[in-house]
């Protein structure tokens, strides 16, 4: 008998994914719309909104196509969720798939208009669960009806002998574009006297999950372990990322003068530094450390100078601005959108790179930190 893809399953789960998206046809109306009104074509198209740029008097436009994936986030659960505990992780990763793609398009200004799925797997029957297809298709429309971007298209092939059985991978891409009048974030203009804000994360985001699941696998109680906030550690680490797409518009629109944001994701606070320049990030204010990430140092007695090099430990994104007046707008309009922040600093020159974190007494060297940006 003939091994072969079973196009009636994949069918079926391609019918629930374009129905999903369409349900977000008009999230980015600001900027454009579709023109026939409906997705699921071979070649979606999306028809820009040139008028708002022509009347700012641009001559260009600043865009991105960005890709990535979510990496093994999506592996991080006990085997024995229930039906509803199910719906719940998956919408959660929904959320998380959005914001892998979308945080890192925001810490440059960047606006996503369009985003794209890619979610290959083994075996059809991965994609066409019900609680997968519950749970993540939610989650994801809902992180699009946030950030105000159109799910436009996708694609869930059938690998066999390529994706191993029962894993997913998955990734996506986004075309996104700077706002009419704009130029994108690109630190040039980063530099000392800026001030640091700190805008709060919601647990670990998508990142640090090689070293969360090794630790699930170490717990007497796994996956299942009880935090003293109450949460089981698979909740923990699963809470939806924030998406900060909305709030750096919001910046933008209200004249902050940024000159850099970076997306805490890997390398953890060292991206703090992510910068080329000789600067010295003096950080003498900070936010609450999550439960999740005091949990973890105290299960592993990791130091708190590798756990700031691995996690966000509640940061989930830094904003430098040029002056005290910009600092404190943005913690304002940080709370409008329903976000903890703290000025927490000032850019200092140096003879080379370091965040210097006053209230724990460390600092993290440029030595050990090998990632850059000019």
């Amino acid at each position: 008998m003939l091994d072969h893809v079973d196009y009636d399953a994949l069918d079926r789960a391609k019918g629930a994914f374009i129905r999903a998206s369409k349900q977000t046809l008009t999230f980015a109306e600001k900027f454009g719309f579709v023109p026939d009104g409906r997705l699921g074509a071979s070649a979606n198209v999306f028809s820009l909104d040139l008028e708002p740029f022509i009347a700012a008097g641009a001559k260009r436009l600043h865009i991105t196509l960005l890709p990535e994936g979510l990496g093994t986030a999506d592996d991080a659960r006990p085997d024995d969720l229930s039906e509803g505990e199910l719906v719940e992780f998956w919408h959660n990763i929904g959320v998380k798939t959005v914001a892998c793609l979308t945080n890192d398009a925001a810490s440059s200004g960047m606006q996503t208009i369009l985003i794209s799925l890619y979610l290959p797997s083994a075996n059809p029957e991965l994609v066409f669960d019900v609680p997968f297809l519950s749970g993540f298709l939610d989650g994801f429309v809902s992180g699009c009806a946030e950030v105000g971007c159109v799910w436009i298209s996708g694609e869930t092939p059938q690998l066999k002998g390529k994706i191993c059985q029962s894993k997913l991978d998955i990734a996506g891409a986004l075309f996104g574009l700077m706002p009419p009048g704009m130029v994108p974030i690109d630190g040039t203009e980063l530099g000392p006297g800026n001030k640091i804000v700190f805008v709060e994360s919601s647990g670990p985001h998508e990142n640090g999950f090689t070293s969360l699941r090794k630790l699930a696998g170490e717990l007497p109680g796994g996956y299942r372990t009880v935090l003293s906030d109450g949460r089981q550690f698979w909740q923990a680490i699963n809470s939806p990322s924030i998406l900060y797409t909305r709030f750096v518009q919001r910046l933008l629109g209200a004249g902050v003068a940024v000159t850099s944001i970076e997306n805490v994701t890997g390398h953890g606070w060292q991206k703090l530094m992510r910068s080329r320049k000789p600067l010295s990030y003096v950080i003498h204010d900070m936010l609450p450390i999550p439960e999740i990430f005091r949990f973890v140092a105290s299960a592993t007695g990791v130091a708190t100078a590798d756990m700031l090099k691995i996690f966000n430990c509640g940061v989930g994104c830094a904003v430098y601005v040029e002056s005290e007046e910009d600092a404190r707008q943005t913690v304002v309009l940080a709370r409008e959108v329903g976000l903890r922040a703290v000025v927490a600093g000032d850019v200092r020159p140096c003879d080379e790179r370091e965040v210097v974190i006053e209230p724990l007494s460390l600092r993290l060297l440029d030595s050990s930190f090998a990632l850059s940006r000019d």
